[in-house]
């Protein structure tokens, strides 16, 4: 038999090998000596040519299982099969299936359908490579009446729009599906799940690609030199590049703001979600919406409110607010994202209390009273180590008050000329006294700057140190007045707790916002908590912060919109 493989060819009663060709036992069929090619052929060039000549006018030809049913009216078939896959030779005669009597139904039509592997993984009709998968029509005509048919009708044109494959409606249903990116589940959130809400800010005034190169610079000149880089504010304990690790510095987020616009841009949603999704949540599905708190085009800034919050017994919102995700998601879209619980208290304050120095003005105020006699070098050091944390509050005052001794008690008159008021903060006043709230000045200060403020803002009360004068020489005396205690940390967070119990408020109610190492007990105890502009030490540490342009940013974070705002500040 030469190949063993097509010794099981005897079993199949339908042809016998002769002289290396197949010949077939049924006179019916009479297949020629070249109706199968030889093994070595079919080794040699990995195909199959079958000639099938004189076919009865009742044989079909099918494809089903790896099986060929020959069948047709013409005199003539043949059938090319290209490409196939290189197997053992005993499976050849498998394949060979020849049948006589064709006048019953198609043998196929009684299997299951299955997929067929085509010539190529791919065709040129999505249609025909998913025909496969519907359920075959039963066969109510033979392909004799099909074709008889044929000659006297031909079939209308399919138009383009429409689909040829008719929908099985036992199986193509309308499942009401939302298709997102997120894997939701069917059902609602049970009542009273708690919601978070995000305000991302777009930091427009500290981009991180702030210089461009001088050949993209309209302004540029030919031979401008790129300027010196300059270390982010916040990012590092230092901005002085010489005082930096000699080492690689950790590898930096890729910035996105400048490849997808200046602005909180949808891609900078979508991640924002993906991020808060990744995270275990008590409850298989999220709700989540967005607003546009200034622009639709453009907007910096975006309240995004969603729910369930993570799990607390994995991650707490305290810490949540400080989560690695968050961090890299605010360096990759140079944004910041405040978060807070959504509240009835969230939007609807009643008591805000104020640092005065680097927050409602842009001064500090013992910096230049430093000045009058040429200290300011010594008092500025004392004032930033103590800002940072480094020094005592009370003791780092008390030593600095100390080289203040002689200076003329007329000095505060002379500094009102010199005190620049921060951008937004009369605006931002005027907004939520119009809203009912109580304002307070608790300072690090001094109290005759600080009562002069609380008259040009609009301020209801004002707290602050007092400095001793000497009655004769009406000049200061370096020391404190031991009758009224020194406003630190511990003294900001009891007044603000002592303002907010005489007046009903819940302390839920309550905004702090300062920006040193002392305001971080009364931003910790306040039900809302802003270091804004603060110190690096206070931007790690504080519940929140922003790093904005003007205060009146602060109003997003009670959820009004840029219209309700300039309808506040009018």
């Amino acid at each position: 038999m030469g190949d063993p493989g097509f010794a099981e060819l005897d079993s199949v009663q339908t042809g016998e090998r002769v002289a290396g060709s197949w010949k077939c036992q049924d006179p019916k069929l009479a297949l020629a000596p070249e109706a199968v090619t030889s093994a070595d052929r079919y080794r040699d060039r990995e195909q199959v040519d079958i000639v099938v000549r004189g076919l009865s006018s009742h044989l079909r030809l099918a494809l089903s299982e790896g099986k060929f049913y020959l069948h047709g009216r013409a005199p003539l078939i043949a059938v090319a099969l290209c490409d196939l896959p290189r197997c053992p030779s005993s499976y050849l005669p498998a394949f060979l299936h020849l049948a006589s009597d064709m006048s019953s139904p198609n043998p196929a039509a009684a299997r299951p359908a299955r997929p067929v592997m085509r010539q190529r993984f791919s065709s040129s009709s999505f249609i025909q490579d998913h025909q496969q998968y519907k359920a075959p029509a039963p066969v109510t005509q033979t392909i004799g009446n099909v074709l008889e048919n044929a000659s006297e009708s031909s079939p209308s044109p399919i138009p383009r729009t429409a689909n040829p494959i008719s929908p099985d409606p036992k199986k193509v249903t309308d499942s009401g599906i939302v298709h997102s990116i997120f894997q939701h589940r069917d059902g609602i959130l049970p009542l009273g799940t708690p919601r978070l809400v995000a305000t991302i800010y777009y930091k427009s005034s500290e981009p991180v690609h702030p210089h461009l190169h001088p050949d993209s610079s309209p302004h540029a000149r030919p031979g401008d030199k790129l300027p010196h880089p300059m270390v982010p504010v916040g990012s590092a304990p230092t901005i002085d590049i010489e005082k930096l690790p000699r080492e690689p510095p950790a590898p930096e987020p890729e910035p996105l703001d400048h490849l997808y616009g200046p602005y909180v841009s949808q891609l900078c949603l979508t991640n924002f979600l993906q991020i808060i999704e990744s995270l275990p949540i008590p409850h298989q599905r999220m709700n989540t919406s967005h607003r546009c708190l200034d622009t639709q085009e453009h907007p910096r800034v975006v309240e995004v409110t969603f729910a369930p919050p993570p799990n607390p017994e994995y991650l707490s919102f305290e810490d949540l607010r400080k989560h690695e995700s968050i961090w890299r998601f605010e360096r990759e879209w140079n944004v910041e994202v405040v978060l807070q619980k959504e509240s009835a208290f969230r939007r609807h304050k009643r008591l805000v209390v104020f640092d005065m120095d680097s927050t409602l003005i842009k001064n500090e105020v013992i910096d230049e009273i430093a000045k009058f006699i040429g200290v300011e070098k010594e008092v500025s050091e004392i004032t930033e180590r103590a800002m940072n944390g480094e020094l005592d509050f009370s003791a780092s005052l008390k030593e600095r008050v100390g080289l203040l001794k002689g200076v003329p008690a007329d000095v505060f008159e002379k500094l009102k000329s010199v005190i620049t008021i921060s951008p937004g903060a009369k605006e931002l006043c005027r907004a939520l006294k119009k809203l009912g709230c109580k304002l307070v000045v608790a300072s690090g200060g001094f109290q005759p700057l600080a009562e002069w403020l609380a008259g040009e803002l609009g301020l209801d009360h004002a707290f602050a140190n007092h400095l001793e004068v000497d009655p004769a020489s009406h000049t200061l005396t370096g020391k404190l007045v031991p009758a009224h205690p020194i406003i630190d940390a511990s003294q900001k967070r009891s007044l603000l707790q002592s303002i907010a119990a005489e007046n009903g408020i819940d302390i839920a109610q309550t905004v702090a916002v300062g920006d040193g190492a002392n305001d971080l007990l009364m931003l910790h105890a306040a039900g809302l908590g802003v270091a804004w502009r603060a110190k690096t030490k206070v931007q790690l540490e504080a519940p929140t912060r922003i790093n904005g342009e003007s205060l009146v940013d602060i109003l997003y974070l009670l959820g009004f919109t840029d219209e309700e705002i300039r309808e506040l500040t009018a």
